[in-house]
């Protein structure tokens, strides 16, 4: 990847966050018996309320984001499986709080899946607290947040 800067996507992009989502989540299909939440969500839709930041040309790291008045929710974060172990996913999170703070926003929060094991070592690592464990429909889900220094 040639480009570090983490940017709003634009409808150009769209095909590519739906791509590096699908190709993110794909694997865990298998595992957790159901298709993963970001890859059914409408990335176009998303794009075009200003919700989802990319990174990488091409694009191979998608973030989508929701302000709240009291935090910022993070609902999907993705990383094309060719670019895992290239830092992309912890400058993506280091975005998430530089994003939140500029917002005024207190807190970050977002959940995975109680069987993505690895996401929830890398969030605890990252400062995230576990919150709860909520079965929600077909998801069984883990959810965290991070409160930010003021």
């Amino acid at each position: 990847m040639t480009d570090a800067t983490i940017r709003p996507a634009t409808p150009a992009d769209v095909p590519r966050v739906k791509a590096v989502t699908d190709a993110a989540y794909h694997h865990y299909i298998e595992r957790i018996g159901v298709v993963p939440g970001p890859m059914e969500a409408d990335h176009g839709a998303n794009v075009a309320a200003g919700l989802v930041f990319v990174t990488g040309e091409p694009v191979v790291g998608v973030l989508v984001l929701v302000a709240h008045t009291d935090h910022l929710w993070v609902d999907s974060v993705a990383v094309h499986p060719d670019a895992q172990g290239t830092g992309t996913g912890r400058r993506l999170l280091a975005f998430v709080e530089t994003h939140a703070r500029s917002l005024g926003l207190p807190e970050v929060r977002l959940l995975t899946n109680a069987k993505m094991w690895e996401n929830q070592s890398m969030y605890a690592r990252y400062g995230y607290e576990r919150v709860e464990r909520r079965v929600e429909g077909e998801y069984d889900r883990v959810h965290y947040r991070k409160r930010l220094p003021a």
